[in-house]
């Protein structure tokens, strides 16, 4: 989320989420418009991200995964002309 954007309010829409036992766990049931909104479906993983002022952002990429694919491009960038060459 952009640091200037405002996060929408989602309470007027009457969606409150309540924390449940599932199993052995917690959870979290979203409703069914919610989830739909979100594009979600059964499987779909998400990832807690810290923000700095200490809130939570639930997010489908992967911050680890974002870190190693920036740290590739870096490699791709500066070795193209060997990339280029092995690939022939």
């Amino acid at each position: 989320m952009n640091e200037n954007a405002t996060p929408k309010d989602l309470k007027g829409e009457s969606t409150i989420l309540q924390v449940r036992k599932i199993g052995n766990s917690i959870g979290l049931i979203l409703p069914k418009e919610l989830a739909a909104r979100l594009n979600l479906k059964e499987g779909d993983k998400l990832f807690p991200v810290e923000q700095s002022d200490g809130a939570l952002m639930l997010t489908p990429y992967d911050p680890d995964f974002e870190r190693a694919m920036e740290v590739a491009r870096r490699g791709m960038k500066r070795y193209h002309n060997a990339l280029a060459e092995l690939a022939k």
